[in-house]
């Protein structure tokens, strides 16, 4: 072996690289991006039916962004974050709404609100990949801006509903789970005396109360309440009130007051609203909390029943203070976020996964290399008609040309020979019953 062929060895050796995608992230072979558009088609035809508009943004974002608006525990631990060229710290977006809000609050003064838009984007976030959850996504979003009232949080629930319907799924296989922010932080803060930082550490460990064991989750508030001097008695009555069965059972371990609390009103008149339209598939849950820190009012997540998939579908809430960060006034805002990795799964363990349509209407078949231009010119002719045409220009036998055809599910074929070139005499086939009959251009 002489010098070049060694070195022509050596970096052949060098540059071959892994098939494997990147950890986390999915490839989308023709079938599966034939389910993809599925979901998306769902995503946009629901949001489009309550008269929402679509809008788009880069992925990339200045990290300081999710800082203030998703907490720093997001930025350090499940971002990818990264700095550029022109020493930037950068972000691949894990969310949209922080997006959204600063689009908004930049052109506030030119846009008619209330505003209603919705977005499909791709959404990054490093973490470790599991059943539901993966590095990158798409995901939909949707916000209504600059409806203060709970009107906006009864369209968009009753949005979420019909998508999770769309899903396949019947009312006795989910459930919306509701909780408010506000009666949160008045349990915390008022009726506990928890000051902020012990509140924030209580709230963080009250989202996390389905993953964690219930005796470590015991443990983890009797820390935090010792260490604000609180008595093993209001501990107790913490956890109790925490462990409510109901809505009626939690009010009642509440201080009775003259007047009802806001958020409890707030929470009511929901259902209320949603009962009205007839979703009655939903319950409070005092545990529910939505980790991110800019939610200010009503919170809530659709939960699959189903024990194969018993979690958090989707959710979404109030963020009435988020676009006054960016200097502006504060504008009222309700929104959500379903993704596209739980949907797959929640259609797969139910069994409504549509089926992947056929990639063309009507398959042509070339006998001999000599017929493919008059084949292009009728392919051309029916495609002018609305029809979806492939072309085999494999030159392979007419039997291996139909049996490929039959496979990806196209329904009917023509094939072109030296005679049809001739005459301009057709005949299509439908490959299920057999049966042809002659073809008019």
């Amino acid at each position: 072996m002489n010098l070049d062929q060694k070195n022509t060895k050596t970096n052949n050796t060098k540059t071959k690289l892994s098939t494997d995608s990147y950890k986390g992230v999915r490839d989308f072979f023709p079938t599966d991006m034939a389910i993809e558009k599925s979901v998306f088609d769902i995503w946009r035809k629901n949001a489009e039916k309550y008269g929402y508009e679509e809008y788009n943004a880069s992925v990339l974002e200045p990290a300081d962004l999710y800082r203030a608006k998703s907490g720093e525990e997001i930025v350090n631990e499940q971002t990818y974050t990264f700095t550029d060229r022109g020493d930037r710290e950068v972000t691949l977006r894990p969310e949209m709404t922080p997006t959204v809000a600063r689009m908004v609050a930049a052109k506030r003064r030119e846009l008619i609100f209330p505003l209603r838009w919705y977005s499909i984007p791709n959404l990054f976030r490093y973490e470790q990949p599991q059943r539901g959850r993966v590095r990158e996504h798409w995901q939909l979003n949707v916000d209504i801006f600059g409806v203060e009232s709970i009107s906006a949080e009864i369209e968009t629930i009753n949005m979420a509903y019909d998508i999770t319907r769309a899903y396949g799924l019947k009312d006795t296989d989910f459930e919306i789970r509701l909780n408010n922010r506000k009666v949160m932080n008045y349990v915390t803060s008022d009726v506990f005396g928890l000051d902020e930082v012990a509140a924030t550490k209580i709230s963080k460990l009250i989202d996390k109360k389905d993953k964690l064991d219930p005796k470590a989750f015991k443990a983890g508030v009797e820390v935090v309440f010792t260490e604000s001097k609180k008595s093993e008695e209001i501990t107790q009555k913490f956890l109790t009130l925490l462990n409510s069965k109901n809505f009626e059972e939690f009010t009642s371990n509440l201080p009775q007051t003259n007047e009802e609390h806001v958020g409890l009103k707030e929470i009511r008149e929901v259902m209320a609203g949603l009962e009205r339209l007839g979703i009655t598939n939903v319950r409070f849950d005092q545990t529910l909390m939505r980790g991110f820190d800019y939610y200010t009012g009503i919170v809530f997540e659709v939960y699959d029943l189903n024990p194969v998939n018993r979690r958090s579908v989707f959710g979404g809430g109030r963020y009435d203070d988020l676009l006054a960060l960016f200097g502006n006034e504060k504008v009222p805002a309700v929104g959500f976020g379903a993704g596209d990795v739980i949907a797959r799964d929640l259609m797969e363990t139910y069994g409504t996964l549509p089926k992947t349509n056929a990639s063309a209407d009507i398959a042509i078949c070339v006998m001999g290399e000599q017929n493919t231009s008059y084949a292009l010119d009728v392919a051309q002719s029916l495609r002018e008609k609305g029809k979806r045409i492939a072309v085999d220009l494999s030159n392979k036998k007419v039997g291996e040309q139909i049996s490929r055809a039959d496979k990806r599910g196209i329904p009917e074929i023509i094939c072109i020979g030296d005679e049809e070139t001739k005459t301009g005499k057709l005949k299509i086939k439908d490959l299920k019953s057999s049966r042809e009959r002659d073809l008019e251009l």
